[in-house]
């Protein structure tokens, strides 16, 4: 995607809607002592959770579901052909059956 922002906060070009920026979190270490990393640099490596990242469980899951749907289609063409099988051997039981009971009427 090619829109600035994330999902959770948009950009807009309206600066008075504009989110106000991330503040680091409190667990984390901060560049303040570290003199080779800027704060920008941070705070641009803390923010890597962009649309597309935030967006990878719900590709996942619609990826997964896909499978599934097909593994449920191939499992349903299966049990039809079974079924169809089935049938046509019991058709095939049926037919010598009838073959025998007029050989046997033609017979007396």
């Amino acid at each position: 995607m090619t829109t600035p922002g994330t999902i959770n906060r948009p950009r807009t070009h309206d600066p008075m809607k504009q989110v106000p920026t991330m503040k680091p979190s409190t667990y984390e270490p901060s560049a303040a002592g570290n003199p080779d990393t800027p704060s920008s640099a941070a705070n641009s490596s803390r923010q890597n959770r962009t649309r597309e990242m935030q967006l990878i469980p719900e590709a996942l899951a619609r990826a997964h579901m896909n499978d599934r749907l097909h593994e449920a289609e191939s499992e349903r063409r299966a049990w039809r052909v079974a079924a169809a099988q089935r049938m046509q051997r019991r058709a095939e039981r049926a037919s010598l059956r009838a073959r025998r009971a007029i050989a046997m009427a033609v017979m007396q």
